[in-house]
């Protein structure tokens, strides 16, 4: 039985080893680069146990990539699990030779220092209390669209990455409009939570803040393994763990935005509590225990849809959430962007009523652009009798009688007919 050793601190940098590179560009290695990099950091400390941080930390390189070195230099007898817990390696007798002949710790990104974990003392003082805040990044991550004294307002409408305008407007009871208030907040690493009917535009802003963010659509069926990845069969038959887009956004220090959160297991999302918390870091179970960090610029935002079947808001998730904003139709933008003024005035009329109860159901701003393309290519009765269609059944006779009573004719959902009969010549 192997007793456990401690990982030793991470072990000085050879001498040997060139300058990391100025400019903080990181440098593309060659395959197999970084795992003789690993086997010399072992080979330089024989007989000591050190885990996949403590390499990455002499590095500089992702504990995820320095982890996956170490078990393929395992599996080849080039190192050997000194521990599990924690999980840690050492050299074998053929470790030297798998090592590179000098290592080039990467360099950190310029301007950006590398977060340290503060150390754990053994009782912190009886007038001070431990944070547990988020760290904020120091500066606005590529892309964010802001600086480090924040991002500049947006005064005009911003494209989101499928091309469309995305129209900003004011966050209540502040002077921001809402792309520039989801930058700052993410310079802030205050996380925000969206929730509003299904086609108000909650995904719409997200794209238009963060054109660089990567999406989870959640469902009830949702896993782990569709947030951090699982292993997949190669053509030539091996198995290899796959990353998923909670580990992607942390290594790429982008923003995650999480659509229909509350649809998700809460036992499931509950693996991205710890990304987003002080820790910035999750474990995966799956792959050994592999340990991946949060690079600077990681984000969280997500969607709620409180009306439906299944969101359910927990407390757990709720907390987590510093922010929370409601979204709602712009109906005055329907009718700027040249939606037909009857069928806005059916959604007013529609929405007025599920305020009250009446309803369940009422158009919202993407039917309304959906009326305005069907009725340029069906006509302006066809889009009419959709909208009376896509109600749900139990609101079909509300809407019905609203369309009537704007468009001032009655309207019943689309359906085919008769078969055309072909005209004889």
């Amino acid at each position: 039985m192997t007793t456990p050793t401690p990982p030793a601190p991470a072990p000085a940098a050879p001498a040997t080893t060139p300058a990391a590179p100025a400019g903080g560009t990181v440098p593309r290695l060659r395959n197999g680069e970084l795992r003789a990099m690993v086997a010399k950091v072992l080979a330089d400390n024989t007989g000591t146990a050190l885990t996949p941080r403590a390499i990455a930390h002499t590095l500089n390189r992702s504990s995820g990539a320095v982890g996956n070195a170490c078990k393929v230099l395992t599996d080849r007898g080039e190192a050997e699990v000194a521990s599990t817990t924690p999980l840690a390696y050492r050299a074998t007798a053929t470790t030297a030779s798998a090592a590179a002949p000098t290592i080039t710790p990467a360099p950190a990104p310029s301007g950006t220092p590398r977060p340290r974990r503060p150390k754990k003392t053994a009782a912190a003082p009886a007038t001070s209390a431990p944070s547990t805040a988020a760290p904020a990044p120091t500066s606005a991550p590529s892309g964010a669209g802001g600086s480090a004294t924040g991002s500049a307002a947006v005064t005009g409408p911003v494209m989101r990455p499928n091309g469309t305008e995305y129209h900003p407007r004011l966050v209540s009871g502040t002077t921001l409009p809402d792309v520039t208030a989801l930058r700052r907040l993410r310079e802030a690493g205050v996380a925000a939570l969206l929730y509003g009917p299904p086609g108000t535009g909650k995904t719409s802003v997200v794209e238009a803040a963060f054109p660089n963010c990567v999406t989870v659509q959640g469902d009830g069926d949702t896993v782990v393994a569709d947030l951090v990845g699982d292993y997949t069969k190669t053509p030539d038959g091996e198995f290899v763990f796959v990353h998923g887009p909670l580990v992607r956004a942390m290594r790429e220090g982008v923003p995650l935005f999480i659509d229909d959160a509350t649809l998700i297991p809460p036992t499931v999302l509950a693996v991205v509590y710890p990304a987003m918390d002080g820790r910035r870091q999750i474990v995966i179970k799956a792959n050994g225990g592999e340990v991946v960090d949060a690079a600077p610029g990681f984000y969280v935002v997500a969607g709620h849809n409180p009306g439906v079947h299944g969101a359910v808001l927990t407390d757990a998730l709720s907390s987590r959430f510093s922010v929370q904003v409601q979204v709602s139709s712009d109906y005055d933008l329907a009718d700027q962007l040249g939606v037909d003024g009857k069928a806005v005035r059916v959604a007013r009329n529609l929405a007025t009523r599920q305020e009250k109860g009446e309803v369940g159901w009422a158009p919202q701003l993407r039917e309304l652009l959906a009326f305005k393309k069907i009725a340029a290519v069906l006509g302006v009765d066809a889009a009419a009798a959709n909208l009376v269609g896509i109600a749900p059944e139990e609101d079909r006779a509300t809407v019905a009688a609203v369309v009537r009573a704007a468009f001032g004719r009655t309207v019943t959902p689309l359906a085919l007919g008769a078969r055309i009969t072909p005209a004889k010549p």
